[in-house]
């Protein structure tokens, strides 16, 4: 057994990644400032006496005992992150500064949730880890994108300079039950205003491409990586390689919900990525792992929760 710290904890993938670490037997300290994470994503854990639950805020430092840490805290999508987009970047950099402290303190292992804006609007596809990316330093994804960037910087800093013991993964998109319906991302929105009834947005042609990981996949993922020998650091691409266009998103959300929902068009935000497709050969060569579940069959069960949180957070 051991005393696992995930930041972000109760949101959508830190309340999966918990589940999973308590169905091994470990103990789990589940931190998170409730800013998009919601206490109903770890309700049922709370009667576990292996699991506690820690209202805090990771851009100030934390001083516990844990043998890992997953550093999942930050928000994700682009209406919450540019809301407050100074607190984006405190959370990305200070709160890699505290936990990273707090490893190299307990000489804990512990895994960076960085994310595939690092690369950007990509002039290489499908995108490898080896690939530097095309990130606007200065407009209104910056602060998620440069962030992570300057997060990973401090792992490998930390990593060569303190010999902490680093995991980075690199998250494509990734959907499935426990997402935020007002979370703006485009598996969320377009099946909330499917359900309701609604024209589901498409912005731009409809063209851009995106690919879809089902989120039980990626945890997987990050247990696979984290127990990987210290000589594995990363960064390494956790992803469906399978791409689809959002208007093939539309069409599938429309026919699985059953609704009569109209394709409405928008302009496309500024600095959006045309393509994004994980090249994971890496992960694939060094965690054995690859996506097992299909994006319609991943999306059902999706739409399930959010039918379910649509008629009351219970049935959900």
């Amino acid at each position: 057994m051991k005393r696992i710290l995930v930041t972000g904890g109760a949101g959508f993938i830190g309340s999966h990644l918990c589940e999973r670490l308590l169905d091994q037997g470990h103990e789990v300290l589940c931190v998170d400032n409730f800013y998009t994470g919601a206490r109903r994503n770890v309700a049922h854990l709370l009667a576990n006496s292996n699991f506690e639950l820690m209202r805090h805020d990771v851009t100030f430092p934390l001083f516990v005992e844990v043998d890992e840490i997953y550093n999942l805290a930050c928000p994700a999508s682009p209406i919450h992150y540019q809301y407050d987009p100074v607190q984006t970047t405190k959370t990305s950099v200070h709160g890699a500064i505290n936990m990273l402290g707090l490893a190299k303190r307990r000489r804990a292992k512990i895994f960076q949730a960085s994310t595939s804006e690092v690369y950007g609007d990509p002039t290489v596809h499908p995108q490898p880890e080896e690939y530097w990316g095309n990130v606007n330093p200065i407009g209104f994804r910056s602060c998620y994108d440069e962030g992570k960037r300057c997060a990973e910087t401090l792992f490998f800093d930390y990593h060569r300079q303190h010999k902490v013991r680093i995991k980075v993964a690199r998250i494509f998109n990734t959907y499935g039950p426990r997402m935020h319906p007002n979370d703006g991302r485009v598996v969320s929105n377009f099946i909330v205003q499917a359900l309701k009834g609604e024209p589901i947005t498409l912005y731009g042609d409809g063209l851009q491409t995106r690919s879809f990981c089902f989120v039980d996949d990626l945890v997987e993922g990050f247990l696979r990586l984290m127990d990987t020998g210290d000589e594995v650091t990363g960064p390494i691409n956790l992803g469906n390689p399978g791409e689809f266009t959002m208007r093939e998103l539309a069409e599938k959300v429309v026919e699985l919900t059953g609704t009569g929902s109209d394709i409405e068009h928008r302009p496309l935000p500024q600095d959006d990525p045309k393509q994004r497709q994980p090249n994971i050969d890496k992960a694939r060569e060094v965690l054995g792992w690859q996506p097992t579940i299909q994006l319609e069959e991943g999306l059902r069960k999706t739409i399930a929760y959010f039918d379910g949180l649509l008629s009351g957070p219970a049935a959900a």
